[in-house]
């Protein structure tokens, strides 16, 4: 196991406060990376207030996080460290089922994705916990590159709020109104 720092809400009564804690060892499929920043985001207090369901605790929130990667798994095939790397609401689906196998892993089919954290490892038992904490691992499929020519704190934000915006658009395909949407 890998040892972490981090910050969780031990309950949805209390505050966040400094929590040691351990994650999974780097499987042959993922990425650890050593977080540098982590977007704070509302949902976040949702989350550790139980405001939208009840949370798995103790619970270390965070899921814009950016970071350099310190060790990758012997599948690993587009990360290497030392690279920046981010990753967002996800780390892990099962990879296999007819909508993970159309880039739909948010709606897999075995036992759904594995949010970052509140929520638990595809071994169904695991805690997930999120990037307010010193280190993550993610399955390679649900890191992304980040370039070095980025401010890596205004970065962060994007795997939430910048996605959640820029998603329907794409997928919607919504043409250049004016200057201002593109």
């Amino acid at each position: 196991m890998i040892p972490v720092k981090g910050y969780a809400a031990q309950d949805p009564q209390t505050d966040l406060a400094p929590w040691n804690f351990e994650r999974r060892e780097v499987g042959p499929y993922d990425v650890q990376f050593e977080i540098l920043f982590c977007g704070v985001c509302h949902s976040d207090l949702h989350q550790i207030k139980n405001d939208w369901f009840p949370g798995i605790f103790p619970m270390v929130p965070g899921h814009e996080i950016v970071g350099r990667v310190t060790k990758v798994g012997d599948h690993v095939k587009n990360f290497k460290v030392g690279d920046l790397a981010g990753t967002g609401c996800m780390v892990d689906s099962c990879q296999v089922c007819e909508n993970c196998k159309k880039d739909l892993e948010q709606y897999c089919l075995d036992g759904g994705s594995t949010q970052t954290y509140n929520s638990y490892e595809r071994d169904g038992k695991t805690p997930t916990y999120g990037g307010y904490s010193n280190t993550i691992v993610v399955r390679e499929e649900f890191v992304l590159h980040i370039s070095d020519k980025l401010d890596l704190a205004a970065t962060a934000p994007l795997l939430c709020a910048g996605i959640t915006t820029y998603s329907p658009l794409r997928h919607w395909k919504v043409a250049r109104a004016t200057n201002w949407l593109f």
